[in-house]
Parts: structure tokens; sequence; C-alpha cells
């Protein structure tokens, strides 16, 4: 097992034999996530620091974890840190760098030397990039009944996409996984919804789509969930993961692939999702300016901790959308 604590070119591990796990995801699907960052804080872990970092640290010592890729430039300046902890404790640190800018061909640079880690080439990296792509075109399928046809629910394509960034460890099972949920999908009747939302940020800590369709609401666009899928047309690795927007600025990403996909999807309202003690709360300001749509701002703290207040907000938010 290979963890790291962002999406990283997965198709260097697999092609290498390893075993890749987002420490995210571990985390969050774990029986009772809370667990996980009660052993940070028992760690001496202070409470002002982002949840999902305790989570991945606390992932990390309960399963055992040896060996963890951090991504040191495109991500959370905390994970600098954590790498320094897990250090520390023993474990084998392998760092990854997002190019500061988007350039496939520093993008190539940093995948060869990733590469080196695991002793495969990038040619080998890029056949395995080639294996994966009927996989990435099922996220696809799935990404259009969602906001085309309606088939699909908010938390559904969340899972799957999100998902995605390491194919539950096992691309093949995930493939089928995947192919009898879009089987049954397909014949499903349509969601009756009134409002068409879009979710911008990192992924959510606790589930608040079922309680969205409950109020006439469903999320079509999951912006950063789908970055993590990587279904669009690319020629190589470099560019496909240069083609990933989340390492960079929200005016890049606005530019890049926001705007275009709220307008795609027929978006009315968007809610921008920020997890507490992070700096992308700041995202809000830029965002405010740049979104000709409603805009609703939720905070989470804790993994499963839906309070009562976001969901009063929540619900305000989806009557005011569907009065326009």
């Amino acid at each position: 097992m290979v963890g790291f604590t962002s999406t990283i070119p997965v198709e260097v591990l697999f092609a290498a034999g390893e075993k890749p796990v987002d420490l995210n995801n571990l985390f969050i699907t774990y029986q009772n996530p809370q667990e996980l960052v009660e052993l940070a804080l028992e760690d001496g872990f202070p409470e002002g620091i982002c949840t999902w970092i305790m989570g991945i640290y606390g992932a990390v010592k309960k399963f055992g974890v040896k060996k963890v890729v951090g991504v040191l430039q495109g991500d959370c300046s905390n994970t600098h840190v954590l790498m320094e902890i897990l250090f520390h404790q023993g474990v084998e640190i392998i760092p990854f760098e997002y190019p500061i800018r988007p350039n496939v061909k520093k993008m190539r640079e940093r995948i060869e030397e990733f590469c080196g880690y695991f002793g495969v080439s990038i040619r080998e990296a890029e056949e395995m990039r080639k294996e994966l792509l009927p996989v990435r075109d099922l996220l696809r399928e799935l990404d259009e009944l969602t906001y085309k046809e309606g088939k699909v629910r908010g938390f559904e394509n969340h899972l799957y996409l999100v998902s995605s960034s390491d194919f539950s460890g096992d691309p093949w099972g995930f493939k089928k996984k995947l192919e009898d949920f879009l089987e049954e999908a397909k014949s499903r009747k349509p969601i009756n919804f009134q409002v068409k939302l879009g979710v911008l940020g990192v992924p959510p800590i606790f589930n608040f789509y079922d309680f969205l369709e409950e109020k006439g609401a469903l999320v079509v666009f999951n912006e950063v969930q789908r970055q993590f899928a990587m279904y669009e047309p690319a020629s190589s690795l470099e560019e496909q993961y240069t083609n990933y927007t989340y390492p960079y600025g929200i005016t890049y990403r606005l530019e890049r692939d926001i705007k275009r996909q709220l307008e795609i999807r027929g978006v009315q309202g968007v809610i921008h999702y920020v997890q507490s003690f992070c700096h992308r709360r700041l995202e809000d300001v830029i965002l405010q300016r740049e979104l000709n749509l409603p805009l609703l701002t939720i905070e989470g703290l804790e993994p499963n901790n839906f309070d009562g207040r976001t969901r009063l907000r929540l619900e305000s938010f989806v009557e005011m959308v569907g009065g326009i």
C-alpha cells in the first residue's frame, strides 16, 4: 500500500505493481472517521488544524501505512509539516510537486522524476494510462447521466468521481463495480427536481447531497471530484495531468473549467464548500465577483457533522434559487 495526500499520477504506481491509496478516501470511508481524528489529537495535533490533515495522519497510523507520497506543490501547505511528522515516525516519504503554472514540458519532467522513485519508465506509465482510459470513459458516462438525464444522484456522482483518485486501489474491480452501477442507473426514471446546483471546492467532509434532493435540488456539477476523474481527452500522461486544474488558483480554475461547465450543465446556483481553517475560504472574494449566479459558501469541520444551521442555510438557498 502506497498512501498519498492528494491526486498524483497513479498510473506510475499501478505500472510499478503498487497499490495506491488516497489517504483522504481511507480516512472518510472508515467506519468511524472521528476515531482517526482523535488519534491525531492524542499525538499532539492542535484543534485548529484542518480535519482532513488530522484524518490523513490517523489513517496512516491506524492502517500502518509505511510509504506516503506527499504532494508538496499544488495542494495544502499543511502537507509539508505533516510529511515531516510522518518521516520522524519512520514512514518513507516520497515527494511529488505540480509545476507552479500549468506546463506540459515541466509536468513531464516531474512525472519522469516520480517514475524514478518506483523504478518504472514514463513509457510504462503511459501504457498504463491507455489501459485506464476505458475506466475514465465510464466516469464520463456517469457524469453525463447526472446532468443530462438526471438518473444519477448528486452523492452517487460525488462518490464515484472522488473514488477515481485511486480507483479504490484496484482499477479493474472498480471498473466492474462502475459498469454494474451504470447498468442499473440507466434503467431508472429521472430524478424529480426543480433546481440544478453546482458544488465548487474540495470534496465535502459530510453528505449534504441527499438533503438537497429532499428540498428539490440536484447537484449536477461536482467541480473537484470531476477533475479527479480526468476523463477529458489527452494525448499523453503529462497532458492529462497538466489539464488537471485543482493544483492551481481559483482564477485559472474558473476560466479553464468552472464557467464553461456551469453553462453546459445549466446550473442555477453554486455552493462553495470549504473546510474549516483552510485558506481556500478567501476564494470567495473572487467567486463573488466572477460568478453571475447565486452563491452560498458552507464550511465543514468534522465528518458526519451536518448541523442544523447548515441545513437551514441550504434549504433557504434552494428556495431562493428556485424562486428566481
